[in-house]
C-alpha cells in the first residue's frame, strides 16, 4: 500500500496575483474570497485537499505589501509567520507583469527560509510561450527555487502537474482533517467573508478596505432554514450611505448575491439579515480587529 503523505503549503505573493482563485480551483469550493481589489484576503485561509494518498493544507496568506494601518501590520505579521510553520512555500507571481518591487521584497524574505520554495507563474493563458521562458529566466537569476511551474489558476492549466510535484516533496504524515472537510475555518468566518466579497464587488473604489463584516448570529430553524444575522462595518457615514444605497437597493443586492453563495456553502435555505454600522477608523483599533475574527495567535 502506498504511504500517505500530508503537509502544509503556504501560498504567498503580491496582492492580486490569483492566490484565492488558485485555492478555490484546487479545493473545488469557494473557501477564499475573490475580488480584483488589492488586499482582499485579510486572514489566513486554510483550504484542505484530500486525495487517496495525500492531504494538502493550503494557507492563502494576505498579499505582501507595506502596511498603512494596524490591520495592515496584522496582515503582514500573519503572512511572515506562516512561512516559518509550513512544509512547502508556493510563491505565486503574475507572469503577465514584470518583476516588481513587491516581488523583490518577497524574494528577500524567501531567501531567509530553509523551506522548499516553488515558483508558480500564474496567468500563462495571457502570454506567448516565448515570453514565459523570458520571465522564467528573470526569476531564476533572483534565487534558487525547488521547482518552477507555470499555471493558469483561472483556466485550471497545469494544476494537476503542480499538485503532483507538491506530493513528491511532502513527507509521510497523518490525515490532519476529516477527508470531507475543505476548510479549517468555522462556517461563521466563511459566511462573513462571502458577504464581504459581495460588498467589495458592488461598491466603488472608495470603500473596499473600509469594509469589515461580522456574523452576529447563525441559527438553524426547525424547517432546516438557516437564519444569519450579520453587520457590515464601515469607517464613515458617507460609506454607510453607499453600502445601503438609494432606498436600500445596494444592501438588498449584496444580500441577494451573498445568500446564493451561503446556501451553496451550507447546503440549505438561508434567511439573511444585514445591518450596516459605522465604526470610526476600525482598522486602527486592535481590539475591534480581534472582535472581527482576525487573530494573531493562530500560529
Amino acid at each position: 500500500m502506498n504511504e500517505f503523505k500530508s503537509g502544509f503549503i503556504s501560498i504567498i505573493g503580491r496582492p492580486n496575483v490569483g492566490k484565492s482563485t488558485f485555492m478555490n480551483k484546487v479545493i473545488g469550493h469557494k473557501v477564499a474570497i475573490m475580488s480584483d481589489k488589492a488586499q482582499t484576503t485579510r486572514n489566513k485561509v486554510q483550504g484542505v485537499l484530500t486525495t487517496d494518498d495525500a492531504q494538502m493544507i493550503f494557507i492563502d496568506t494576505p498579499g505582501i505589501h507595506k502596511p498603512k494601518h494596524a490591520l495592515g501590520d496584522y496582515m503582514m505579521k500573519i503572512a511572515k509567520n506562516t512561512l516559518k510553520e509550513v512544509d512547502l512555500i508556493m510563491f505565486m507571481v503574475n507572469v503577465d507583469e514584470s518583476i516588481g518591487k513587491g516581488d523583490e521584497y518577497i524574494i528577500e524574505l524567501l531567501k531567509q527560509t530553509k523551506t522548499p520554495v516553488f515558483l508558480v507563474l500564474n496567468k500563462i493563458d495571457l502570454i506567448h510561450p516565448d515570453q514565459l521562458l523570458v520571465e522564467i529566466e528573470k526569476y531564476q537569476k533572483t534565487m534558487e527555487f525547488a521547482e518552477i511551474v507555470p499555471i493558469s489558476a483561472l483556466e485550471g492549466l497545469n494544476i494537476e502537474t503542480l499538485l503532483t510535484q507538491f506530493k513528491r516533496y511532502l513527507e509521510e504524515g497523518p490525515m490532519y482533517y476529516p477527508k470531507d472537510q475543505i476548510s479549517d475555518h468555522p462556517e461563521q468566518f466563511v459566511v462573513a467573508e462571502l458577504i464581504r466579497e459581495k460588498a467589495l464587488h458592488l461598491t466603488n473604489q472608495e470603500i473596499p478596505h473600509a469594509i469589515g463584516v461580522n456574523v452576529d448570529k447563525m441559527t438553524k430553524a426547525e424547517n432546516e432554514k438557516v437564519h444569519v444575522e450579520a453587520t457590515i462595518y464601515v469607517e464613515r457615514d458617507s460609506q454607510k450611505g453607499i453600502v445601503i444605497g438609494k432606498g436600500g437597493k445596494m444592501l438588498k443586492e449584496i444580500g441577494k448575491r451573498a445568500r446564493r453563495d451561503i446556501e451553496m456553502l451550507l447546503g440549505s435555505k438561508v434567511y439573511l439579515d444585514l445591518w450596516v454600522k459605522v465604526q470610526k477608523d476600525w482598522r486602527n483599533k486592535p481590539n475591534f480587529i480581534k472582535q472581527m475574527g482576525y487573530r494573531e495567535d493562530e500560529y
